[in-house]
């Protein structure tokens, strides 16, 4: 099969889910679902052609192509935790003579990196 000449610019995600029991290969901003299996690297195969397959698709139908990048972030984030949480992340904060903001960004930073 023929590459789609846009593919390469949407992002693949492939990830471990443990209660799926098996890698998942999603495309976020072009469909919900995806695909799975056992093997890390057959699973992004397979998401690539599903890219490929989809994006020809769309254009062989006539409907617009969804922009690669079609979700601009801000980096501001409106969250509503439980107050007593709050409180002890501030106070951790404060006592790591930090700001909460940066504290709850790097928290968060360390959770994706695991």
């Amino acid at each position: 099969m023929k590459h789609h000449p846009n593919a390469k610019h949407y992002q693949k995600i492939v990830y471990w889910s443990a209660e799926d029991d098996c890698f998942v290969g999603q495309c976020p901003a072009l469909f919900f679902g995806g695909c799975h299996g056992d093997d890390e690297s057959a699973v992004y195969r397979e998401l690539c052609t599903i890219v490929d397959e989809h994006l020809a698709d769309l254009e062989t139908r006539g409907q617009p192509v969804p922009a690669a990048d079609a979700q601009a972030y801000s980096g501001k984030l409106t969250l509503r935790i439980d107050p007593a949480l709050h409180r002890s992340l501030a106070l951790r904060a404060a006592a790591d003579r930090d700001s909460l903001n940066h504290a709850i960004e790097r928290r968060l930073a360390a959770s994706l990196a695991d």
